[in-house]
C-alpha cells in the first residue's frame, strides 16, 4: 500500500490554492502551487486560501482525511488587518455570528474567538498590491473559525464595517505556520 504524504506550505498573496487550470488564459496570468515544489502526484490542498489570501495550506495525498479535516469543524485560525479601528463591540459581533452572502443565500457564521492585537504581528512584508499605506488608520485580530466558508473571515469583517486589508492563516488544528516565509514549503509526517 502506498503511503500518503503530507506538506505544510506558506501560501504567498497572489497564488491560486490549485495546481492546475483548465482555462488557457488563467493558466498564463495566474501563479499556481506547483511553482513552489515539484510535488508528487495526487497531492491535493486542504480547503483552500483565495488569491489575495495568505498563510497556512496544508496539502496531503489522503483525500479521506482531507475531506474529514474540511467538515469536522477543526479550528483556524487567522490575523487580519483591518481597514479602521475596531472596536469590543463589533468583536462580541463577530463572536457572536454575522450575517454574510454565500452561493446567493444569506448564510449566520458560527460562533468564533476574537481578539483585538494590541501590537501588529512581526509578519513578513505585505505584497506591493495591497496599498496598506494608503487607507485611514488600521487594526489587527485574531480570528478563530470552525468552518469554511468562500472569503469567510472577508465577508464577516466587512459585515461588521472593517474591510480586511491583509488576511493570513496561522493554524489550522495543531497545524501552526510558525516561522516560514512565504512559498515555504515543508514536509510533514501527518497532519493532526
Amino acid at each position: 500500500m502506498k503511503k500518503n504524504l503530507y506538506y505544510k506550505i506558506y501560501k504567498p498573496f497572489g497564488m491560486l490554492s490549485q495546481f492546475i487550470s483548465n482555462d488557457t488564459k488563467e493558466a498564463r496570468t495566474k501563479r499556481f502551487l506547483g511553482a513552489l515544489h515539484a510535488f508528487p502526484e495526487g497531492i491535493m490542498p486542504v480547503g483552500r486560501l483565495d488569491e489575495k489570501s495568505e498563510g497556512l495550506l496544508l496539502l496531503t495525498t489522503d483525500g479521506k482525511l482531507s475531506d474529514l479535516i474540511n467538515q469536522s469543524g477543526i479550528e483556524k485560525e487567522y490575523l487580519a488587518q483591518l481597514d479602521g479601528e475596531i472596536t469590543m463591540e463589533e468583536v462580541q459581533q463577530l463572536e457572536r455570528g454575522v450575517i454574510i452572502g454565500f452561493s446567493g443565500k444569506k448564510h449566520i457564521t458560527k460562533p468564533c474567538k476574537v481578539k483585538i492585537l494590541e501590537e501588529a504581528p512581526v509578519l513578513s512584508e505585505p505584497d506591493k498590491k495591497l496599498r496598506i499605506g494608503t487607507h485611514r488608520p488600521n487594526s489587527w485580530i485574531s480570528i478563530t473559525i470552525t468552518e469554511g466558508k468562500f472569503r469567510q473571515v472577508r465577508k464577516m469583517t466587512a459585515a461588521v464595517g472593517y474591510p480586511t486589508l491583509r488576511l493570513i492563516r496561522i493554524r489550522i488544528g495543531s497545524q501552526y505556520l510558525e516561522n516560514m516565509q512565504p512559498g515555504a514549503v515543508q514536509k510533514l509526517d501527518s497532519l493532526l
